[in-house]
């Protein structure tokens, strides 16, 4: 058990420090190539800091135990919104834009709704997986196309601005990730051995608090520094990643069936934050819509350990 929590901890550092160093490579060279600051902020931001999910998406996928990215994935679309937008509407408010309503929180949405009905007969197939894909794509070209038009301080924010520096540190995030991935999944499956937990569930509590710390820093120092818009499309934007890229991706390696009495208090914790976020009555989210997201991951963790904490 001591041997599996270190292997854990450490992957979970490793997933850290490396999607750290990932995301600013990655964006420094989008800067270096001069893809527009828009896409740069609404695409390749949120793509860099679900670099760990991928990470663990495919290790465990390959290791026949793709239940645990799936868990992570939906466990970190909770966290995302439940835990970083909350923590950071409690540092301050946050504006939300037009086309983060009609983009990023639709999408938000409508990805796990479309989750739940390719996977209704309790199984994630390769068609599935190409369907959320297909999502993926519609999503992401109506993203870039309208992301040409605006401007983002991700590229400023974020960035390692030397070229060369920035592929050595996206290198070397990458080399971090790869090793984090396969400690995480090694780790996490002792530590479901030892106490009962299945793969789904570690990947909900455990798995998805370390491969979120990329969003959850990109984030708060977002919104510290003033920039909302990179804060809410980094968030937002990596949900719709890990559900119609990560989840597809794990399942094309490896196909599974599960237990929707695992996956509906995930599942609809994630609708719930995501409705809790659109901004009605007004477009300005402030510090009380922050304590009720805070509030509502710390619940969601609960009830998923009440309703399925013990494996079989």
């Amino acid at each position: 058990m001591t041997a599996d929590a270190l292997l854990l901890t450490v992957g979970l550092a490793c997933a850290a420090g490396g999607g750290e160093l990932f995301v600013r490579g990655v964006v420094g060279i989008a800067e270096a190539a001069r893809i527009p600051p828009g896409i740069i902020g609404a695409t390749v931001a949120a793509f860099a800091t679900s670099s760990p999910e991928v990470s663990v998406a495919i290790t465990s996928a390959l290791d026949g135990r793709p239940s645990l990215s799936f868990g992570d994935a939906l466990g970190s679309n909770v966290i995302n919104v439940g835990l970083a937008l909350g923590i950071v509407l409690l540092v301050g408010p946050v504006r939300v834009g037009r086309g983060t309503i009609r983009r990023d929180i639709a999408a938000a949405l409508v990805i796990p709704l479309l989750t739940v009905a390719v996977a209704v007969d309790g199984s994630l197939t390769r068609a599935d997986a190409c369907l959320l894909l297909l999502a993926f794509s519609i999503w992401l070209v109506t993203t870039v196309s309208a992301a040409r038009r605006e401007r983002s301080a991700a590229a400023e924010l974020l960035a390692e601005h030397s070229l060369p520096r920035a592929l050595l540190v996206s290198g070397a995030g990458l080399v971090v990730l790869v090793a984090a991935g396969r400690l995480i999944v090694v780790g996490a499956r002792g530590i479901g051995t030892e106490l009962g937990l299945d793969a789904f569930v570690v990947g909900v509590v455990f798995v998805a608090i370390g491969t979120s710390v990329p969003e959850i820093a990109t984030a708060v120092v977002a919104r510290v520094r003033g920039h909302d818009e990179i804060g809410l499309g980094t968030v937002l934007g990596s949900n719709v990643f890990n559900g119609a890229l990560i989840i597809p991706l794990a399942v094309l390696i490896s196909p599974f069936r599960f237990d929707w009495s695992e996956v509906a208090v995930s599942l609809a914790f994630g609708l719930a934050l995501v409705v809790a976020v659109l901004p009605y009555p007004s477009a300005l989210l402030g510090r009380r819509r922050g304590l009720l997201l805070v509030g509502l991951y710390c619940l969601s963790v609960v009830a998923l350990l009440l309703v399925n904490g013990r494996g079989e």
